[in-house]
């Protein structure tokens, strides 16, 4: 058994002493640099594009905060060899599959994330991909833009109506119940799976029904929607196996990670006609995104957006203004990440 993290080696070895020394991965908001350059002695990104390993391993012997976000892989060696400075990574964003967690535990390197900013943000984006698969908007959007359309007909560009569905959810966590919450108003029926079966009460709250096998979620289900994180137990959940299962009119929407599903397998059901259609926010090997996927008339696409909203960013950098400043005063970050530490 796992046991609880000692508070003790959670909070930073000392206070700094002046402004902490931090190094900013990509751009944010105005607000938030603005704020940042004013708090602390803050190195940006001007260029916003994604840092070489060369560049991040000579910012990790300067900072004493490092502030990556998901196109940042900060492995192992990264963090064994950051400077003896380093004492914080603040990421933005929730997800920090892309953190070594263990090797900062190693190094007494807290990790803090921003979660619960981009809940709604990405449970929105998941209906619209819902919207966008089952009603074909994706294919009528071409056609109009390519000066196709020949007006108004009873029998083309037919979609499917959304109420009396299964919506089965993979992943029950803040995102997946707010995708749920929104599922319901639509007249969808929830079937859930998930690590750990949610409370009696919201199941009931949520209309949501639990299935504790995953294969038995992806046979029932009319839509797969997946919100769990991309770790190893994920790499591949919806494999071919699992595809295979599915309805020849089922749908999945991956607003998550790209990882979870096996892109080629995907990518074959739906050019056999196997699946009814793709709504993908993220993919396996983004930015790239394999040609078929982007000329599919059933596959709905968007360039890893979901958590795209004004407000979203904005709360996620506040977040990390705030972890920052927590640990520049001796106090533990109020966002630490538990995962990797013992």
């Amino acid at each position: 058994m796992t046991a609880k993290p000692r508070t003790a080696d959670l909070r930073p070895s000392r206070r700094i002493e002046g402004r902490p020394r931090v190094f900013v991965t990509r751009r944010l908001l105005p607000e938030t640099e603005a704020r940042m350059a004013e708090l602390f002695d803050t190195t940006f990104n001007p260029d916003d594009r994604p840092l070489s390993r060369a560049a991040l391993a000579e910012a990790l012997q300067q900072a004493h905060v490092l502030v990556p976000t998901v196109t940042d892989t900060i492995d192992t060696d990264l963090i064994t060899g950051a400077g003896p400075q380093l004492g914080l990574i603040a990421n933005f964003g929730a997800g920090t599959e892309h953190i070594a967690l263990a090797a900062a535990r190693a190094r007494k390197i807290p990790v803090t994330n921003t979660p619960g900013v981009f809940t709604d943000d990405t449970a929105d984006m998941t209906m619209a991909l819902i919207l966008s698969v089952t009603r074909r908007l994706n294919r009528g959007g071409r056609i109009l833009r390519s000066g196709q359309w020949q007006g108004w007909s009873p029998s083309t560009l037919l979609g499917h109506r959304v109420g009396g569905k299964v919506l089965g959810i993979v992943g029950m966590g803040r995102i997946g119940q707010a995708v749920a919450h929104r599922a319901r108003a639509f007249g969808l029926s929830v079937v859930y799976n998930s690590r750990h079966r949610v409370p009696e009460a919201l199941e009931t709250m949520l209309a949501a029904r639990y299935e504790p096998d995953l294969d038995r979620l992806v046979a029932e289900a009319d839509i797969i929607t997946l919100h769990c994180p991309a770790t190893p137990e994920t790499h591949h959940l919806i494999d071919a196996r699992r595809i295979a299962l599915m309805k020849p009119d089922a749908m999945i929407i991956n607003t998550a990670r790209g990882q979870i599903v096996e892109e080629p397998a995907l990518i074959s059901a739906l050019i056999e006609g196997r699946l009814g259609g793709a709504g993908l926010d993220v993919f396996e090997h983004e930015p790239q995104v394999d040609q078929r996927l982007r000329d599919h008339l059933n596959v709905a696409i968007l360039p890893h957006m979901g958590s795209a909203t004004f407000e979203g960013r904005i709360a996620s950098g506040e977040k990390v203004i705030a972890n920052i400043r927590f640990w520049a005063d001796g106090h533990r970050p109020p966002d630490q990440v538990l995962e990797g530490w013992a």
